[in-house]
């Protein structure tokens, strides 16, 4: 028996909330090292709060995704979230394309980046065959 698109559609949401989460890991690692993993940067400080909560409701949202999905198969519910995976996935394609021209990127961030692309590619595909009735 295989999996239904709504149990890969839970995988998938899962592995890129974990990509999600080693994203920010690895950007920490110099820190480790004795190194700085300041970024920089033109965003004012007295707006940096405003940044953190955009970033925390950018984790959030993926969070209640799953949780909405594991109780509702509403077909309203079903489109709505793919169209979550849509803007994330359109996101991180534009995050993708930012670093690959930003000259001192890290590859094993760009690398991540493109995972993260691959699986918001699945999970829209995924998302469209829960919305179409698999």
């Amino acid at each position: 028996m295989t999996a239904s698109p709504l149990q890969r559609l839970q995988l998938l949401w899962i592995l890129w909330f974990l990509a999600l989460l080693f994203h920010t890991d690895l950007g920490l690692m110099p820190l480790f090292h004795g190194q700085s993993a300041t970024i920089a940067t033109e965003v004012d400080a007295s707006r940096l709060p405003l940044v953190f909560w955009a970033m925390l409701l950018y984790a959030l949202v993926p969070m209640a995704v799953l949780l909405v999905n594991a109780y509702t198969a509403v077909r309203r519910w079903r489109w709505f979230q793919f169209g979550v995976g849509v803007v994330y996935t359109v996101t991180n394609g534009l995050h993708l394309v930012v670093d690959i021209l930003i000259p001192d990127s890290r590859g094993d961030q760009v690398t991540l980046m493109a995972v993260m692309l691959l699986l918001g590619l699945l999970i829209n595909r995924e998302g469209w065959r829960w919305c179409r009735g698999g």
